[in-house]
């Protein structure tokens, strides 16, 4: 059994489902990141593990004991909120420590805590100061500090940095790593963004519409996802999608026409019985390239053509947007020393690297034991 299971979870608000049988096992000291666009029941779900919100059906175990009728302050759990939840009139000392307060615990146990929670967070230097003189960042080490006094089995992380600016996110990110690192608790941590998840996480867990559509590695869902909308999802610049058709079929070899309205490709893929019709190629824009002017294309390559409307030049790199023929648009990833020149442009892909994707959106994969 996992360290904590959630299992055929529903949630209903009236007549609104939210989220709909959700089954999730997280493994003791596991960083879990639940990411997914707004409203897509990933804040519900942690609401529900930390007791603020109850189940319609299902139930949630932590250590083989089912929580669901279990109050908050006994469930072992810890949550960070996003507005931080500071008390203005608090200094840092007495915010990090109001549960234990609260507790009656003894006067010595309570410094000990909050001195050891101040010098994980290096906060040792701000424990008298009051919120309003604390920076963004140092206000969410309070909050977390305020977790960690604690001591709980789970820590629960509600976009705990969304109100910071980019460079201290970067910061607060790898504060949190060395966080994990060093405490060993298993932690349960809420974005929209999927980058923050990338980097963070175990274990990803992609939600849509109140359903789980994968779980895993954050490596193995960008590399192997299970449908368009977790390949469109996970990765910036997201996944191309290229429209084709299926034109014949054989061992180890899919020929596929009207790519990207009229190109046409083969893969090195043995497509399942029965396969026929509309499909979608799906490319990742760092496995396109540019092709200078008049120059052959590499051998059985992709080769698709458009306009250029956009090159976001980033320094090291650029993202190059453009529009194929049939309107499709497309996103790839130039070096600095790839010329890319306009207004029209040639670009070629690896077709070993092309996922397939049906008209129902799940992936189509091949039957020769690849994962393509």
């Amino acid at each position: 059994m996992a360290f904590l299971d959630i299992a055929a979870v529903t949630k209903s608000f009236g007549a609104q489902g939210v989220l709909k049988d959700v089954n999730l096992s997280i493994e003791r000291g596991e960083f879990v990141v639940f990411v997914g666009p707004s409203g897509c029941g990933k804040s519900t779900l942690l609401r529900i593990i930390t007791g603020l919100e109850t189940v319609t059906s299902g139930t949630i175990s932590i250590e083989g004991e089912v929580m669901n009728d279990v109050e908050p302050a006994r469930r072992g759990t810890a949550m960070v909120f996003q507005s931080y939840a500071l008390y203005p009139h608090m200094t840092t000392f007495q915010n990090v420590s109001f549960s234990l307060r609260m507790a009656h615990r003894a006067r010595d146990v309570i410094v000990d805590k909050v001195q050891k929670a101040a010098a994980i967070l290096q906060l040792d230097k701000l424990l008298e100061r009051k919120p309003g003189q604390l920076s963004g960042g140092q206000k969410q080490r309070v909050a977390i500090g305020r977790a960690i006094v604690r001591e709980p089995r789970v820590f629960l992380f509600d976009e705990p940095l969304s109100n910071l600016d980019a460079e201290l996110r970067v910061q607060m990110r790898a504060e949190l790593m060395e966080l994990h690192r060093r405490l060993g608790t298993t932690m349960i941590y809420v974005t929209h963004d999927q980058v923050e998840a990338m980097t963070l996480a175990d274990k990803m867990v992609v939600m849509h519409a109140g359903r789980v559509q994968q779980a895993g590695k954050p490596l193995d869902l960008y590399d192997d996802p299970d449908n368009r909308f977790v390949a469109g999802f996970v990765g910036s610049p997201k996944m191309n999608f290229l429209p084709a058709r299926v034109q014949s079929s054989g061992p180890n070899a899919l020929g596929l026409a009207g790519v990207g309205g009229a190109g046409e490709a083969t893969l090195p893929f043995t497509a399942p019985p029965g396969l026929a019709g509309p499909v979608e190629i799906g490319l990742r824009p760092e496995r396109m390239r540019p092709l200078p002017p008049g120059a052959p294309p590499p051998p059985n390559s992709i080769v698709l053509e458009g306009q250029v409307t956009l090159v976001e030049e980033l320094g090291s790199e650029s993202y190059v947007h453009m529009v194929l023929a049939d309107g499709t648009p497309v996103t790839l990833r130039a070096g600095r020393d790839e010329t890319v020149e306009g207004p029209s442009l040639r670009v070629a892909a690896d077709p070993r690297h092309a996922l397939l994707f049906g008209p129902d959106g799940e992936r189509i994969r091949s039957q020769g034991g690849s994962k393509r």
